[in-house]
């Protein structure tokens, strides 16, 4: 058996077993799980997470798991790169990228959460799995749920990127296009989901699904050393996320792995759909649901269903929320890609607009230890960047036209 205590209501406290729910039947309240810290400190060690196989389940006592793993034993402790590249255009001395565009199999940190989503799905006796999407968890539930056998149902909108519809498709999933936004979409699959008894990952199996985002927070720790960064920078759609990395971090404290933790974190949106960096500017922490409207579309979320909490993450710890432009996220793409060979989608140009935003201001200090967070691959947004890269050299097959070619690129240098 595993080291989880049960649910419990994130709101009112109320306390419930381990079945797929996830909302308080009393207060309304989202529901999260709870662990037995003291008996996971007695077989967590350093040592015993290192003599492990290299992915997210090296971590699996702080997973809600009941038996071994099944699913996404090919996913996760992707890189943790010391960007001393883009630290130098930025004007700061330590900056690292967890890079999750890399190591995962659909190229997004959305394979974290699907591996435990999924496992847990086996665990409870589902057949079918299901999800409302902005693309990448589409893709993750598409690819996982095939490999482990399950009837696969993605809800998406209709506008999503055509790249990303396809990258669904390759594996044979029922994929359902909605006319509407992401929350849209996400109420509809609420209603389908009181209906037919499937596995919603993010829904009736949300509590354990989100879970699996804290192993970025893992990986992050033990690749610094085992020690917490000054700053770490995270996208926000849902807020789940940053909400867990967070986690994550009080866990490796709680459980005597960590022994110092002052990490600041902030949020990173589109200025195009930034309810939760809004309320963190305003003071507030009412979320206010807005209509998206960014290049960012994986972010696309009007009305987050962790925004509290992420903005409580964000208030406890001392950070801060920062919103890009579409043009500055197509700037903070191009700036990774050329500084650290990383091609990360819109939410990761967000990332890096947002933490260069940042440090101008002085939020993030230049000489603190800085993480940013860049959870999907380039290949999936490309459609963002048409008309917004140099132009490419034609030219006939011969030298005498390749160094005609030459002398212009040389003059405009």
């Amino acid at each position: 058996m595993g080291y989880v205590s049960g649910l419990k209501c994130r709101e009112c406290g109320r306390e419930y077993p381990v079945d797929p729910i996830y909302v308080c039947e009393f207060c309304f309240g989202p529901l999260e799980v709870v662990y037995d810290y003291k008996k996971i400190k007695k077989v967590l060690t350093k040592k015993n997470i290192k003599s492990r196989e290299e992915n997210l389940w090296r971590y699996k006592e702080l997973l809600p798991i009941d038996g071994e793993p099944q699913v996404g034993l090919e996913t996760g402790f992707t890189p943790l790169i010391k960007a001393d590249n883009l630290a130098k255009e930025l004007g700061v001395s330590e900056l690292y990228v967890k890079d999750d565009t890399v190591a995962h199999p659909t190229l997004s940190f959305k394979d974290r959460v699907v591996a435990v989503a999924l496992t847990k799905a086996k665990e409870f006796g589902f057949d079918t799995v299901a999800c409302a999407s902005t693309g990448n968890l589409a893709h993750s539930v598409s690819a996982h749920g095939a490999k482990a056998g399950f009837k696969r149902f993605v809800f998406i909108p209709a506008n999503l990127e055509a790249s990303k519809i396809v990258a669904s498709l390759v594996y044979e999933p029922n994929l359902v296009a909605v006319d509407g936004n992401y929350d849209e979409v996400n109420r509809l699959c609420s209603e389908i989901a009181n209906k037919y008894k499937w596995a919603f990952v993010n829904i009736n199996i949300r509590p354990f699904y989100a879970e699996g985002s804290k192993t970025q927070g893992f990986e992050i720790i033990e690749q610094l050393d085992w020690k917490a960064p000054d700053n770490v920078v995270v996208p926000c759609a849902s807020g789940s996320l940053l909400t867990k990395v967070w986690k994550a971090f009080k866990e490796f404290k709680k459980i005597g792995i960590l022994k110092k933790l002052d990490t600041k974190v902030f949020a990173a949106q589109a200025t195009g759909c930034s309810p939760i960096v809004a309320a963190i500017k305003q003071g507030t922490d009412v979320i206010r649901p807005v209509k998206p409207d960014t290049v960012a579309k994986s972010l696309a979320i009007g009305n987050p269903a962790d925004g509290f909490y992420a903005r409580q993450v964000v208030k406890e710890t001392g950070g801060y929320g920062e919103d890009v432009s579409d043009k500055e996220i197509i700037d903070g793409i191009k700036l990774l890609a050329k500084t650290e060979g990383i091609f990360a989608e819109t939410a990761g140009g967000v990332t890096v607009a947002c933490t260069k935003k940042l440090i101008e201001s002085g939020k993030i200090g230049r000489d603190e230890t800085t993480v940013i967070c860049i959870t999907g691959n380039g290949l999936k947004t490309q459609e963002a960047l048409a008309g917004q890269t140099t132009e490419v050299h034609y030219i006939k097959p011969n030298l005498a036209a390749f160094e005609e070619i030459l002398k212009k690129i040389q003059s405009s240098k």
